[in-house]
């Protein structure tokens, strides 16, 4: 009977050592109550408490996120946009962050997302929606500095937060859409409008120098022509002063000439004279002209 009663009592130990066997992980941190007061911080590893004394209290440690939950939000212009938002914390390891994080706050999580709804409602209501699609960098920034700073004694870092979505209504979103669409065809037209002005311009200037070489072109042709005209004057008067009316014949011979044309030129004339001369043939004298000829 006794060996019996030893068997129990030895069995109630083993069964009231190990009930009192706790291990905390490394994500871990934890608060050892006894008798509903705090007594330890428990570190990662092993821990024993007192069965039905102690009772040991596990925080999470890592990073966590919340979602805020979609809510109907009336925008600055009068209009219902659908507002989401996820919040990213986490419990500081410290024994005093871990004990505010319990003790300084009921549900620090049901906490998180009541307080982000609250602050996204009091942000968007002075914002238009297009403001607000626009500014969604400026609306995460003073939505985490207030959870921050409404937090800061609930031993959490606010990490980061994220504004979801800003949805409107289906008929507003619609309208939206082709506002969207009609400002990027009007620039899509413009473009092309621009492209079409500069070949324009293009093809405007290359006619301009087309025609600026073309008459380039002619003024040296006529300078040309005004510079032959003035030797042909020249060698006019060095060769045929007082000789006009003989030049105008030799032109008259020349333009004959070159036609294939025959001309019957009186003999002794002048004109034979100047052609002869121009060939590089003398006249011959009267007297051998007749003897020649009676020959």
């Amino acid at each position: 009977m006794q060996t019996q009663i030893l068997y129990v009592i030895i069995a109630a130990i083993i069964f009231l050592f190990l009930s009192g066997i706790k291990i905390v992980r490394p994500t871990h941190r934890g608060l050892i109550e006894r008798l509903g007061k705090y007594i330890k911080y428990a570190n990662p590893g092993f821990h024993w408490i007192i069965p039905f004394i102690d009772k040991l209290y596990l925080v999470n440690i890592t990073e966590q996120m919340v979602d805020a939950q979609p809510q109907e939000i009336i925008t600055n212009d009068n209009l219902n946009a659908s507002v989401d938002a996820q919040v990213y914390f986490r419990v500081i390891e410290t024994e005093e962050s871990v004990k505010s994080s319990l003790y300084n706050v009921n549900n620090y999580k049901l906490q998180i997302v009541n307080l982000a709804r609250t602050t996204l409602r009091n942000i968007i209501g002075t914002l238009t929606l297009r403001s607000a699609n626009s500014e969604r960098g400026k609306i995460n920034a003073e939505l985490h500095n207030t959870l921050k700073n409404e937090t800061s004694s609930w031993g959490i870092i606010i990490i980061r937060t994220e504004l979801k979505e800003i949805d409107p209504p289906r008929d507003v979103q619609e309208t939206m859409n082709k506002v969207v669409k009609a400002e990027n065809e009007k620039i899509a037209a413009i473009d092309y409008a621009t492209a079409n002005e500069t070949v324009a311009d293009g093809v405007k200037r290359a006619k301009i120098k087309e025609a600026e070489g073309y008459k380039r072109a002619q003024v040296l042709h006529a300078e040309g022509e005004a510079e032959a005209i003035m030797l042909v004057n020249v060698a006019a008067d060095q060769y045929f002063t007082g000789n006009a009316q003989l030049l105008k014949k030799l032109e008259t011979l020349e333009a004959s000439l070159k036609n294939n044309a025959k001309i019957v030129i009186p003999t002794g004339s002048e004109l034979v004279n100047i052609i002869g001369d121009m060939a590089g043939i003398l006249p011959l004298p009267s007297g051998k002209k007749e003897n020649a000829t009676n020959k």
